[in-house]
């Protein structure tokens, strides 16, 4: 991130056009906050009041970093993703997203299924689709620089678990990414 020492917080959130990483520094003694999104310094403000909020986006995502005292000259920093806690939202994002990872043509390719609203992702860009439904579920087609890849969504057999995702590209399926 910086080079200014004061890096206090530091998250990753899981956004479906990628990874998003958010850097916070604070001086304590100076006051001075630089929010850092993606490596890209995006606020450099000098506050007098040690406490309070940080409130940006991520493209359409908002985002609060909280900071709180916790006794002396220490402080907490909490961060909030679309009114929910950082925790929460990560954890819903993994229900929602399904993510792939995997290289095509010599660089990493990232694929993401938005499973809410079917939105097909690649490399931070929503791409169009064509569904079709085959014997054993539905498969959602598109096109990799010129590979033909496809999304199959099969039942479980368990209602608990739900549909599973599987991505086939060039006719090999790709083992999911965790993030």
């Amino acid at each position: 991130m910086g080079l200014g020492g004061d890096l206090v917080a530091m998250w990753e959130v899981p956004l479906s056009d990628g990874l998003h990483k958010v850097g916070f520094e604070h001086g304590t003694t100076t006051g001075r906050r630089v929010l850092w999104i993606d490596g890209q310094k995006v606020r450099h403000d000098w506050m007098f009041k040690l406490v309070g909020s940080e409130v940006f986006n991520i493209g359409n995502t908002k985002c609060v970093i909280k900071i709180e005292p916790v006794g002396g000259f220490s402080y907490e920093y909490s961060l909030e993703v679309n009114g929910k806690s950082y925790k929460k939202f990560t954890e819903n994002q993994s229900k929602i997203l399904k993510t792939w990872l995997f290289p095509l043509d010599g660089a990493y390719t990232r694929v993401v299924l938005e499973k809410d609203t079917l939105d097909v992702w690649v490399n931070g860009t929503k791409l169009d689709t064509a569904g079709e439904f085959v014997e054993d579920g539905t498969e959602t087609h598109f096109d990799l620089s010129g590979h033909p890849a496809y999304i199959r969504a099969v039942s479980s057999g368990n209602r608990r678990e739900g549909l599973i995702h599987g991505l086939v590209v060039d006719d090999v399926e790709i083992p999911e990414a965790v993030e």
